[in-house]
């Protein structure tokens, strides 16, 4: 029975018929929606993106049912889908597995292999949804922007390096400018937090050294992972 998962409902030899193509049409749009699900389960899709995701499997089967027996025509569409990447701006890598699973899912219905197609949809799926919950701590999750005030008297070279020591596994100044008619300065900093249970202590002895001038703990814009 498992077997017959990996059988086609027509072949090479067979001659498509409508009842044919209308089943395989109908389980592409199925399985092109639970795609689109999955793609945008707890992440933010425009509805643009998930109509194209769900649509793409229907629309790559149709193509492969008609260039299928004709080569110049199969070697004419591949440029043309070549070109679509020219035309599209950088994906996120999530984005581009959505895309690159609902063509896939297009290529094994246009061959009739549906049992198949079906679960390779549902475990690829049901693992992106999965990783949703999985919470992997990234080094940059202790990433922060750190901006200090100080007087413009205060010898800043130095002066916190024992805190840095103390609560950071490393800290960059990144920028300096002087605000107030250059009575102030402001310092910009990136550091690598030794735990974000430490921030408030971190701060208070901040304040200690600047005079209880302004302190901003920031955590850095997002740079969104492209492809």
């Amino acid at each position: 029975m498992l077997d017959s998962l990996f059988q086609p409902i027509y072949t090479s030899t067979s001659e498509l018929t409508t009842s044919v193509y209308v089943i395989c049409s109908l389980v592409s749009i199925v399985l092109g929606a639970v795609i689109a699900w999955a793609a945008g389960f707890k992440s933010r899709q425009s509805k643009g993106f998930l109509l194209a995701v769900m649509l793409l499997p229907v629309i790559v089967q149709m193509v492969i049912m008609l260039v299928s027996d004709s080569v110049g025509a199969g070697i004419a569409v591949m440029g043309a889908f070549s070109l679509v990447r020219f035309r599209s701006a950088p994906g996120s890598a999530k984005e581009i597995v959505s895309i690159f699973l609902a063509m896939a899912t297009g290529l094994a219905t246009a061959k009739g292999y549906l049992g198949l197609a079906a679960l390779f949809v549902i475990v690829i799926c049901a693992i992106m949804v999965i990783s949703n919950f999985v919470n992997i701590k990234e080094k940059d999750d202790l990433q922060r922007e750190l901006k200090i005030t100080i007087p413009e008297d205060l010898n800043y070279a130095h002066e916190f390096d024992d805190l840095f020591g103390k609560y950071t596994k490393q800290a960059k100044l990144m920028n300096v400018k002087t605000t107030n008619m250059g009575s102030l300065y402001k310092l910009s900093y990136r550091v690598e937090l030794k735990s974000e249970d430490d921030v408030q202590a971190f701060i208070d002895e901040l304040r200690c050294r600047n005079g209880n001038l302004e302190i901003a703990v920031m955590i850095p814009p997002i740079e969104e992972r492209v492809l």
